[in-house]
């Protein structure tokens, strides 16, 4: 019966994501669901990108987590127009909630839409909202076994950030084992390697997001 319940919860959501889908194509609105464990830096990566694109493409925010606004907050100080879902609980940001939220956002001027997801490496990848390609923030802090661990999330993502290679002395995170899962899991995933400390890899990273934008 669990089972039955949760398969038709996942065919509303995927009805309500193609909505969504065939909006943003029509307003020629690119959409990155950004994902990612609580700490794993997801917000200040946000931030850093936001401040290399937000002079060249229109981006808007759609900021997802279980309480208070304090994600918006910050990236609402950089210029941007974001809106934020508290999911009181919820793991995860589904198709119904982007479509209500995107009521509230001019869809016709914006370039990029960014959903940074509730913290979690499961439930989010299981729900489509719409977007056009995932992007998940692994942290070094957490380990190069996550890869492994919750496979579904790296596989469903275009893109990886290892996020805080500025700390990898001070582990005993393992690169090139993290990379060989990755590709393992997902061969064409692109990977980039990125300190919000130091500012390795963002400019890079930050192209790459403005090359999709702009397709």
């Amino acid at each position: 019966m669990e089972v039955k319940l949760m398969r038709n919860i996942l065919d509303s959501n995927d009805e309500i994501a193609a909505f969504n889908r065939e909006t943003f194509a029509a307003c020629g609105v690119v959409v990155m669901n950004l994902m990612g464990s609580p700490g794993s830096g997801k917000t200040t990566l946000l931030e850093k990108t936001l401040a290399r694109l937000v002079d060249k493409i229109k981006i808007a925010v759609i900021e997802g987590d279980l309480f208070t606004a304090k994600d918006a907050e910050r990236i609402e100080r950089l210029g941007v127009d974001v809106i934020q879902i508290n999911t009181a609980g919820g793991c995860h940001l589904d198709a119904a909630m982007i479509q209500k939220a995107c009521t509230s956002l001019d869809l016709d001027v914006i370039s990029l839409l960014i959903v940074e997801n509730v913290g979690n490496l499961v439930c989010p990848a299981e729900f489509d909202i719409g977007e056009n390609f995932k992007a998940v923030v692994l942290s070094i802090t957490e380990g190069d076994d996550k890869p492994l661990k919750y496979p579904l999330i790296f596989k469903e993502s275009e893109v990886v950030l290892l996020n805080k290679v500025d700390l990898l002395p001070f582990t005993n995170f393992n690169l090139q084992s993290a990379r060989e899962d990755l590709t393992t899991l997902h061969p064409t995933i692109k990977i980039f390697e990125t300190s919000c400390t130091k500012g390795t890899g963002l400019d890079d990273w930050a192209a790459w997001l403005l090359g999709k934008a702009a397709h």
